[in-house]
């Protein structure tokens, strides 16, 4: 196998000192080029804090990562400027004159199918075409690291349905490796190669997704899957905590 574009060994972080419990426990992680990785984990689990250290937003204090040097993450919330349009929040901090940026920003809305929104000030976009846009911001820096941060948290659930299947074809087309952090196991299962479970800073699972492509729901072997993750994350099929039922 290749040299791994992200690579973590031993890696801690602490918020309150070196004597404070880490929120990131001592993990290792490899993640190949091309690789969708899905990031699973309770509230508080160390998920956010994660992607932030991949992201090169958090430094790194104990421990080693190895990481691309093209990165681009997409949150949560769109976070587009409201005096730019749609077209120069995609182009901005891009190398090049006007004319190549916009070029560059108008194919990447091409691609999330926002061409006709360029000019389109970010107050008058829907929730979808929002996050459409912060993903058109990320892929048109060509990344080797795709960092998604719970993109479809906020979208409703046919727009979410949507946004699914758009990241996983723009993913087949570019093969970026990606990081997905979400608390939806079956959005893991349907968009990932791998899925890693996260509790008290530590993997405690990690867990390969043979399905073939594109994915259903009713394939062979995906409720087994879902029920192991579920179980990993201390929950039970209908969604109730599995040790407070327990009780």
């Amino acid at each position: 196998m290749s040299q791994p574009i992200v690579s973590l060994r031993a890696l801690s972080r602490r918020f309150h000192g070196p004597d404070s419990p880490p929120v990131l426990d001592r993990i290792n992680l490899d993640i190949q080029a091309g690789e969708f990785v899905a990031l699973l984990g309770r509230s508080g689990s160390g998920k956010t804090t994660l992607l932030r250290t991949l992201a090169g937003l958090d430094p790194v204090t104990e421990g080693e990562a190895a990481l691309p040097q093209r990165r681009a993450v997409v949150f949560q919330e769109p976070r587009l400027l409201p005096w730019k349009p749609v077209w120069q929040n995609v182009a901005l901090g891009l190398a090049g004159n006007a004319t190549t940026t916009r070029q560059r920003a108008l194919n990447a809305l091409r691609e999330v199918e926002l061409a006709h929104r360029a000019e389109a000030w970010p107050l008058t976009l829907s929730g979808g075409e929002a996050q459409r846009t912060g993903l058109a911001r990320a892929l048109v820096r060509e990344p080797e690291l795709l960092l998604l941060d719970e993109p479809f948290a906020s979208l409703d659930a046919l727009t979410r349905l949507r946004m699914q299947s758009l990241v996983g074809e723009l993913w087949e087309a570019h093969r970026p490796a990606v990081l997905l952090v979400t608390h939806d196991v079956e959005e893991a299962l349907l968009l990932a190669s791998r899925v890693l479970v996260l509790a008290n800073g530590r993997f405690i699972d990690d867990v390969a997704v043979p399905v073939p492509r594109p994915r259903r729901r009713s394939a062979p072997g995906f409720d087994a899957l879902r029920l192991r993750l579920l179980a990993a994350l201390g929950v039970d099929e209908d969604g109730h905590d599995a040790a407070a039922k327990a009780a």
